[in-house]
């Protein structure tokens, strides 16, 4: 039933090839947004979750003792 209803639509056939182009150039886009970022920035963004509140960088001897 719903694939009758579905063929009797106009220009349906168009729909996943749009939901399809979106989807790649999003991440297509994402890829290359991630490609160009400043390196420095993802080192200092990598780092943040190994500071305490006083800025501090936690080693690993640090954090066994």
């Amino acid at each position: 039933m719903y694939k009758n209803v579905l063929q009797a639509i106009e220009g349906i056939e168009i729909y996943p090839l749009i939901s399809f182009s979106i989807f790649f150039l999003f991440f297509l886009g994402l890829l290359v947004y991630v490609a160009l970022m400043d390196k420095k920035y993802l080192q200092s963004m990598s780092s943040i979750a190994c500071e305490d509140e006083n800025h501090e960088t936690i080693t690993l001897d640090s954090a066994k003792q």
